[in-house]
């Protein structure tokens, strides 16, 4: 079995040493090539390379940005695979494996890897052995896929901001996200929502303000806590949405305490949410702030929105 292993040594939390216990531990079960990425956008052309040439398995080790670009790399390489009797994406891609580097790790621990890396590799080493994998469904934002989450509006705005902490120097923490997320609230047009959402054959919703796109549960986590607006999102339906008209005070603060709650989920007369949807288009009067997966792609005034079905292969 030929695999690749995709590092992005900025991203990963693990040393030099552990990436060495955990490239030999790879090379123990399969044929490995090892690359580390250079820059942002690097590992989407590598995966889409390897896959056009063959390779079984691509692995990752970083945050879930490395994951999203191994995902798109793997999804653009579709054009250019042989026909093949069999019909979906998934029997023609090669599988992923993710071992779980970043501070985060949504997508791993979404499909159930442990969060500790050294835990991750084995559950992974086992499943290569084994052939054990699952099949999951993709979001589609315009012409790039995401594996976990989309936003549009303050969730992005937050992402953004957090990125350019970073940028400083800052660690990504909790409470890095709590500053960050009051910061773009205080400074948002709370008053005039941008934001509205068509489907076809179905009324457009007008004048939201913010919106969360989930393909699976959860969302995000706050700290060890997983929290998600959409809790029965899943890799095996259609995508979930959760849009929030006003940003007043009274009302935002109620929507945010009931999206942290375990037990309840959001509602109220400022809230839309849809389950299991496959189209939809959000437009925005003014650009707004995107974001797939964690990562911050600059502001849009139209996006369209597709759900993927049985995508990807991923080793779990």
């Amino acid at each position: 079995m030929r695999a690749l292993l995709v590092v992005n040594p900025k991203a990963t939390t693990t040393s030099e040493r552990s990436r060495d216990v955990l490239i030999r531990a790879l090379r123990s079960a399969v044929d490995l090539r090892v690359e580390f990425t250079r820059r942002r956008g690097h590992a989407v052309a590598l995966v889409r390379d390897a896959a056009q040439h063959g390779v079984d398995v691509v692995v990752t080790l970083g945050g879930d940005g490395t994951v999203n670009e191994a995902v798109n790399g793997l999804m653009g390489a579709l054009p250019y695979l042989p026909p093949m009797d069999r019909t979906t994406p998934a029997e023609r891609l090669p599988a992923l494996a993710v071992v779980p580097g970043g501070s985060t790790n949504v997508f791993a621990r979404a499909v159930g890897l442990p969060k500790d890396w050294i835990e991750g590799t084995g559950v992974i080493l086992e499943g290569l052995r084994a052939g054990r994998f699952r099949t999951i469904g993709l979001g589609r934002a315009d012409d790039r896929y995401f594996t976990f989450c989309a936003g549009f509006g303050l969730d992005a705005g937050v992402i953004r901001r957090v990125e350019r902490a970073r940028s400083r120097g800052r660690v990504s923490t909790t409470a890095l996200y709590l500053r960050s997320t009051f910061g773009e609230y205080l400074a948002t047009d709370r008053r005039h929502p941008a934001i509205s959402l068509e489907r076809p054959a179905e009324t457009a919703v007008d004048e939201l303000a913010t919106v969360i796109i989930q393909n699976t549960t959860p969302w995000t986590y706050l700290g060890d806590r997983p929290v998600s607006p959409n809790p029965d999102a899943s890799f095996d339906l259609g995508l979930d949405v959760l849009g929030v008209r006003q940003l007043a005070v009274a009302s935002t603060t109620r929507t945010v305490t009931q999206i942290l709650s375990p037990r309840t989920n959001p509602h109220g007369r400022q809230v839309v949410q849809l389950h299991d949807v496959h189209e939809f288009t959000l437009l925005a009067r003014r650009p707004e702030p995107f974001q797939l997966d964690g990562d911050y792609l600059g502001e849009r005034e139209k996006v369209r929105f597709t759900s993927v079905a049985q995508a990807l292969r991923v080793i779990c």
